[in-house]
């Protein structure tokens, strides 16, 4: 059935004029001045709306929304924020509070405009060995598109590893179940709801041989993999100390210097490494918020992307963020590529289109990030009609620059799944009560 999206204030697509059509779930005109070129026996309404195709989160920790704003971990950086909050974890995360912080998550991503969110989930203790799984059920119930990432932590702490002792696992069950969640959930196919990637936590907490068979195990499936990258001078130093190579050598010794990969951060790369990066067709995921929060420094986007490299924006963990707005992201990426770079050297463009087509290309995917005849129908609508957005002019420039954080409308697949403003299926009162319950254990250390 052909569904006319009709007037809206702006689209981010070049000649839709008057908006696009959708059948069978994929975008299928976009409408000039002339109107349709065919009869659609629905019409959508637009002409409140800014329709941006739907917002693509490259990077992500769900678990970790159960620990927000935490006490023991405010004003710390990286490795003094992992080692307050990995006991806490280790006392409290079970399955239970876990698919409480998956649900709270992909629901605040997509009341954001996120239509596609991948999840670097590493920690798998007693009891929630199907994590991923876990992760699975609740994005369909939700119908969002996911990437699930199988994660690592194998590096003991007596071995050098920053974490944990009592998340690790040892290499056999890890690659066992690598095989058995992309046996059971990786679909390649244009318009997947669910793929794997492989991505073992970050080179201070797994082992060289988990990585090289995380690199044999991702070009036996053709899925990707990911990992933490680059993100402060603690990790360079810590590379430097226990392999005697900075990161990016490491990375090319384990066989993951490739365009399959893409990388968290990317923040501490040399002229000469972002030339390596992007002769590879490396992937960076530009984590903004996260990157202020833990004062980890400024991810050079523009050097990566005249190398070659693609870069795609994330929210990145939801206690080093700390939430899931994924818009709110966007408009942060802005804001800091302009400290570093100028007023005219990143628009609002550029930060739009890191979060839809560059987020989609790091996650190897070339059905949905923008809006064109073809894609994928995920698509996103935002109104104008807040105090905050009074006397904008640029009606897509006024999304980013006076911050816009909510959708009103969400479409994945050319059905709707945000309605004026609320995810359907989803007792959001109820959830912030569930939630805030569980989370509240973790305070017990306090």
């Amino acid at each position: 059935m052909r569904l006319w999206i009709k007037d809206p204030i702006a689209v981010l697509a070049a000649g839709a004029e008057r908006g696009l059509v959708i059948d069978d779930g994929r975008i299928v005109e976009l409408v000039g001045r002339s109107g349709p070129v065919s009869p659609c026996e629905q019409i959508f309404d637009a002409a409140r709306h800014v329709v941006l195709p739907g917002l693509i989160n490259a990077h992500h920790h769900f678990f970790q929304n159960l620990t927000r704003a935490h006490p023991q971990a405010i004003n710390k950086e990286l490795f003094g924020w992992l080692k307050a909050l990995y006991p806490i974890w280790t006392r409290h995360l079970d399955r239970d509070c876990f698919r409480l912080s998956v649900r709270l998550a992909l629901t605040e991503l997509l009341m954001s405009g996120c239509t596609t969110a991948s999840d670097h989930h590493f920690l798998f203790p007693r009891g929630m060995e199907d994590a991923i799984d876990i992760e699975d059920e609740e994005a369909s119930a939700l119908c969002m598109r996911m990437t699930l990432t199988r994660g690592t932590v194998n590096l003991r702490i007596a071995d050098g590893g920053i974490g944990d002792d009592s998340f690790i696992q040892d290499d056999d069950t890890i690659l066992a179940d690598c095989e058995r969640v992309l046996a059971r959930f990786h679909d390649p196919e244009d318009g997947s709801f669910r793929q794997i990637a492989l991505a073992p936590c970050a080179l201070f907490n797994v082992t060289k041989p988990i990585m090289l068979a995380c690199a044999r195990l991702a070009a036996k499936y053709g899925c990707r993999l990911h990992t933490h990258l680059g993100e402060t001078l603690d990790e360079e130093n810590y590379c430097l100390a226990h392999f005697g190579c900075r990161p990016l050598d490491y990375l090319e010794q384990v066989g993951w210097l490739d365009e399959r990969t893409w990388l968290a951060h990317g923040i501490h790369f040399s002229d000469a490494e972002i030339a390596r990066l992007g002769r590879h067709r490396v992937g960076i995921c530009h984590c903004p918020t996260s990157n202020m929060v833990l004062a980890s420094g400024q991810c050079r986007t523009r050097e990566l992307e005249a190398a070659g490299a693609i870069v795609g924006l994330g929210v990145d963990g939801s206690s080093s963020n700390d939430n899931s707005n994924l818009m709110e992201s966007v408009r942060h990426a802005l804001m800091l590529g302009r400290l570093r770079y100028g007023a005219a050297g990143v628009t609002h463009v550029d930060a739009l289109r890191w979060v839809t087509e560059g987020s989609a290309r790091c996650l190897g995917r070339s059905d949905i990030g923008v809006i064109a005849t073809g894609k994928q129908a995920d698509l996103a609508f935002y109104r104008l009609d807040e105090l905050r957005f009074s006397g904008a002019g640029d009606p897509i420039a006024a999304l980013v620059l006076c911050g816009a954080h909510r959708a009103d409308c969400v479409m994945i697949g050319g059905v709707w799944r945000v309605i004026d403003g609320a995810p359907l299926g989803v007792d959001i009162e109820r959830l912030r009560h569930e939630h805030g319950t569980a989370a509240r254990h973790f305070l017990d250390a306090v």
